[in-house]
């Protein structure tokens, strides 16, 4: 099985295939699609509801968003009226495992910013950190001695 790293080179060949990064950032790699999935987390929403929720988008630009992300199987689109056409929009399990994704973000994002403040604990208040955790070995991976032997399979 050959590896890849993050710049999608693969290491037993030598070739450049796309990368995990690039396949994902493909799929949902702007900001109002990340802003688009959080609106969604708590469940459906209308078009006019995410336009509020997405202070500063477009409506040509949500539209835009709402079919790719729809093409990508990230979110579905279900009727509630036929005349006219109207739909809400949910996420998918795809969209759903975006949460995590999400959570990762918005943690780095607090990190150096003055305003925003990470995840907390709900029963502590501690912020909270994230780890990589390897099921079969059923240990976390600690990044001082195995982070940089990480690869995507």
């Amino acid at each position: 099985m050959a590896a890849i790293t993050m710049n999608g080179v693969n290491q037993e060949e030598g070739g450049s295939g796309v990368s995990a990064l690039d396949a994902a950032l493909g799929r949902v790699g702007d900001r109002w699609s990340f802003l688009m999935v959080e609106a969604l987390l708590d469940g459906p929403r209308r078009f006019n509801e995410l336009v509020a929720a997405l202070p500063g988008i477009a409506p040509n630009i949500l539209t835009d968003r709402l079919r790719r992300l729809e093409r990508e199987g990230v979110l579905i689109g279900r009727r509630y009226s036929e005349r006219p056409a109207r739909l809400d929009y949910s996420l998918t399990e795809d969209g759903l495992e975006l949460a995590g994704v999400l959570r990762l973000l918005a943690a780095w994002g607090a990190m150096g910013s003055t305003g925003a403040e990470g995840l907390r604990h709900t029963t502590c208040g501690s912020l909270l950190e994230a780890r990589w955790f390897c099921p079969t070995c059923a240990r976390t991976v600690e990044e001082t001695d195995e982070a940089s032997a990480l690869r995507f399979a």
